[in-house]
């Protein structure tokens, strides 16, 4: 059979957060004035993919993400993971005869006056973290005859609506009413954007400020329980959505801190997915830490646990409940195994996912592959919608001719369209569309072949069916268009799928890149035809 053959790059270019839904008032991809992106769905093949559920290894119905997009695009398989993963760990048993959580017990068991903390990001949204398996574990530990527990809540309002976490609050406190004589409570809490939560080394000082609420019991605000806090501050800025809560304390009478987490004690970080978890276990976990100053913290102080591993180069942290799947023969290897150079591209806030999540979890390179990381803005991206888009597009035009396989991430319709805010959300497709039209003609000049694709849904649907505002994720479909001015695009079709997603997109770049692909991959969207 013939093989597809290009002059140029073939470039496949990530508009994350970007999914496909009809015309609405809350669908800021529709609004926007994208003509490059019309045309090109009009001229070239073209399909609509699965990125949710268990088309990219999550649960039924389970909205998909940035990581599991990426990581299911990358390997072209499907691989159970994230919160799918984790559930069946619970299931069988393996979080509580895990040697991490048999030592933590242990430890505040036999420590003085030691508690048991836990932090993560505090909803049921299911992407980065599930209140039931804070609940499992605090029903555990007392079973195990833990009694004082203290709860670090990372307000949410991203995967689940942005003013919701008064439910969560309730619905734990109603939890632990159960367990008589018992000390469970929430300690502090704070915004995922403003404390503990940062990813990729944007902004350390959101860690900063967690590090100060949870072990130095220091924050902006004090209360005397987490429903005063948010009462409190929503009086303060009724707007205020749950991920910009800033950091606070919760105190006794005395005004003291009730739960900073001390010498002594074990902390779970319940958060499954590492991007917005390493940096925080790092805090706790390394001997050299340059980023903010710890006091005299030393890392044999706490015993810190984390939900998974956070770092599959580097393996952090050491003690995890449950452990990673290993993803092998991804396609970043395969083609480093045939000589094909490959260049990497985004801004901080997505390098990480078109990099180590695209590499089946790893930043070790193949090959013949460079990866290029444009600093992303710290101020609320609202405000600068754009995003990165312009210093991306520059970068890819500056290295094009140089790579035979390059692929980008725009971050606009995941990062903008996470604030709800319609207005800077249009702004940011229209960006990135202006980037494709730049790409494109040269990608075209030189004989290759440009791949438009999402990773998940987001930007099509700003406002819920009560027309709230919605900033969290959603289970529609994500488009593919193969932009091709070559003579290959007559040797080639749409392959005849039953529900095509992102594991398929590895083998089709496989094969417009020439390369036979591993025989368990999920086929091409597309099929050689003369």
């Amino acid at each position: 059979m013939d093989k597809l053959q290009f002059d140029g790059p073939v470039v496949l270019a990530v508009l994350d957060g970007v999914g496909l839904a009809p015309d609405s008032p809350g669908n800021a991809v529709s609004k926007a004035r994208t003509r490059f992106l019309g045309e090109a769905a009009s001229k070239y093949f073209h399909v609509t993919l699965d990125a949710s559920g268990e088309a990219v290894g999550l649960l039924p119905g389970q909205m998909g993400n940035s990581e599991v997009g990426h990581n299911t695009m990358g390997c072209g398989r499907i691989f159970k993971q994230g919160i799918a993963h984790i559930e069946e760990a619970f299931k069988d048993g393996e979080v509580f005869n895990s040697e991490a959580w048999k030592s933590a017990i242990t430890k505040v068991r036999h420590g003085d006056n030691a508690v048991l903390h836990f932090a993560g990001i505090f909803s049921d949204g299911g992407v980065h973290s599930h209140i039931s398996h804070l609940e499992q574990m605090i029903s555990k530990a007392y079973d195990e005859g833990i009694r004082k527990m203290r709860v670090h809540a990372v307000f949410d309002g991203r995967d689940v609506p942005p003013q919701s976490e008064p439910k969560y609050i309730k619905r734990l406190e109603t939890y632990i009413q159960q367990f008589e004589g018992a000390d469970i409570k929430i300690a502090s809490g704070g915004g995922r954007m403003v404390c503990i939560s940062d990813r990729y080394e944007n902004d350390w000082t959101v860690v900063a400020r967690g590090w100060d609420m949870m072990v130095n019991g220091e924050a902006d605000y004090y209360f005397q329980s987490a429903e005063e806090a948010i009462m409190m501050l929503r009086r303060i800025d009724p707007n205020v959505q749950d991920q910009n809560l800033p950091p606070f304390v919760v105190v006794d009478h005395d005004e003291k801190p009730v739960g900073r987490i001390k010498k002594g004690d074990a902390l779970i970080y319940f958060d499954f997915r590492a991007d917005r978890a390493i940096e925080i276990a790092q805090a706790f976990t390394y001997w050299d830490f340059p980023h903010f100053n710890r006091g005299h913290y030393k890392p044999d102080d706490v015993y810190f646990v984390g939900m998974t591993e956070y770092n599959s180069d580097t393996h952090v942290p050491e003690h995890r409940l449950v452990e990673p799947i290993h993803i092998r023969e991804t396609l970043n290897q395969l083609l480093g195994q045939h000589d094909i150079s490959q260049l990497a591209i985004s801004e901080t806030v997505k390098f990480g996912h078109i990099t180590y999540y695209f590499n089946g979890n790893s930043y070790d390179k193949a090959k013949g592959e460079k990866f290029i990381e444009i600093n992303s803005y710290t101020e609320p991206f609202e405000t600068r919608p754009w995003m990165r888009c312009a210093e991306i597009t520059d970068a890819v035009l500056k290295h094009l001719s140089n790579y035979k396989f390059v692929r980008i991430n725009f971050p606009g319709g995941d990062m903008v369209g996470h604030t709800a805010d319609m207005e800077a959300t249009i702004v940011a497709m229209e960006s990135i569309d202006l980037s494709l039209r730049r790409i494109y003609q040269k990608v075209a000049e030189l004989g290759g072949c440009l791949i438009i694709v999402a990773d998940h849904g987001n930007a099509e649907e700003l406002l819920d069916a009560s027309g709230k505002p919605k900033t969290a994720h959603t289970t529609n479909k994500v488009p593919c268009i193969i932009c091709d001015d070559t003579d290959n695009r007559k040797k080639y079709q749409i392959n005849d799928l039953q529900n095509p997603g992102l594991s398929n997109l590895a083998a089709t770049i496989a094969m417009i890149c020439g390369v036979e692909c591993p025989q368990d991959w999920n086929p091409s969207l597309i099929k050689i035809v003369g």
